[in-house]
């Protein structure tokens, strides 16, 4: 299981590279594991503010769709473009082509897990 140190992650199974105050959000290795072969990643809230713990949109699956949470307050700026043609780069990358969106953060970022917890709260 792959959990690199030096991202941010949530309880949700997203994780989240901060650069100042934008930051990079994806699914976690453990997510996409979980939720099999991705088909359709659906995010249509570029340009909206989305709180904390809110849905900025969602992942299908073979067999299951599932929610995207925000791991912060933040206004969304860029979907990821490559996955609209190729949503398996989810699976394949979940932390380097496969991210999902881009966003500038408006709150803070303290609510987030280590790597190291985030291993503990999946058993890993």
């Amino acid at each position: 299981m792959n959990i690199p140190e030096g991202l941010k992650y949530t309880k949700d199974h997203e994780w989240v590279k901060i650069d100042g105050n934008t930051a990079t959000v994806g699914i976690t290795d453990f997510a996409q594991s979980e939720l099999g072969d991705i088909v359709y990643v659906d995010i249509s809230s570029v340009g909206q503010q989305v709180n904390e713990h809110d849905i900025f949109g969602t992942v299908e699956a073979v067999k299951t769709v599932s929610d995207l949470y925000m791991p912060v307050t933040a206004k969304v700026l860029e979907v990821n473009p490559l996955l609209d043609a190729s949503p398996e780069k989810v699976n394949e990358d979940p932390y380097g082509d496969g991210w999902m969106i881009k966003v500038e953060i408006k709150g803070k970022a303290d609510g987030l897990l280590t790597a190291s917890q985030y291993k503990e709260l999946i058993g890993k």
